[in-house]
């Protein structure tokens, strides 16, 4: 089934990144995958813009079925291939609930991490206004600060929902990824370094870490201070 599924991704994109775990979670590694270059502006290539006229990444196709939004991807994925390894949305009514709530959650904590990287990255030095930068930085210190509580009153070893690893983990493990590559600090948000910490060397983070951070550091450091 996987050798009928062609995925466009580009490499450290955290909503790229959300459906190659959920891939390799299902047990779907046989499909066809291409990194394409965001610097390059490959995205923007005829072969994305065929199955995806925005010529946005991730950019999928299931036969001929196309989709190209990271969370419905995730979702058709378990929808699909429920029985096929990892269970990713709970049967039950309250676990299945929660898993849907931080899942959605992690949207606002992508919009905040976003705004301050993307500040850096497209607003000239000379332009920068500390008073837009303080605002943002204080929004996502309050945001972090809600998801260093949700793990607080977790057991330990828990993931995002409770002990199973879930949907909820897909969508939240790479954006915080993202986070500590571009400098948040460690000792300012334990319980999250220790889930980052331990949920990395998950078999299906591991297969589907972007390939270069392996092969250079990161460019930025601009959450070191929230």
């Amino acid at each position: 089934m996987a050798e009928s599924m062609l995925l466009f991704w580009g490499s450290g994109s955290p909503p790229c990144w959300r459906v190659t775990i959920a891939l390799e979670e299902k047990k779907l590694q046989g499909y066809k995958g291409k990194v394409l270059s965001f610097e390059k502006m490959e995205h923007k290539s005829n072969e994305v813009l065929e199955i995806n006229p925005r010529g946005q990444l991730p950019s999928f196709r299931h036969g001929k079925i196309v989709l190209n939004e990271s969370i419905g991807i995730c979702l058709y994925l378990e929808n699909q291939f429920k029985s096929q390894g990892t269970q990713l949305i709970p049967d039950s009514g309250a676990e299945q609930a929660l898993v849907y709530q931080r899942m959605f959650e992690v949207l606002t904590l992508q919009e905040k991490v976003v705004a301050i990287i993307y500040y850096f990255w497209k607003v000239p030095e000379n332009e920068r206004h500390e008073s837009a930068l303080e605002r943002n930085k204080k929004a996502l210190n309050a945001e972090l600060n809600m998801w260093e509580g949700y793990l607080g009153k977790l057991p330990p070893n828990s993931h995002i929902t409770g002990k199973n690893f879930t949907m909820a983990d897909v969508m939240l493990f790479p954006q915080l990824a993202c986070a500590f590559r571009f400098g948040l600090a460690t000792d300012k948000y334990p319980k999250m370094f220790e889930y980052y910490s331990r949920v990395k060397e998950r078999p299906s983070v591991k297969a589907s870490w972007p390939p270069h951070w392996n092969e250079s550091p990161p460019m930025m450091d601009v959450l070191k201070d929230i």
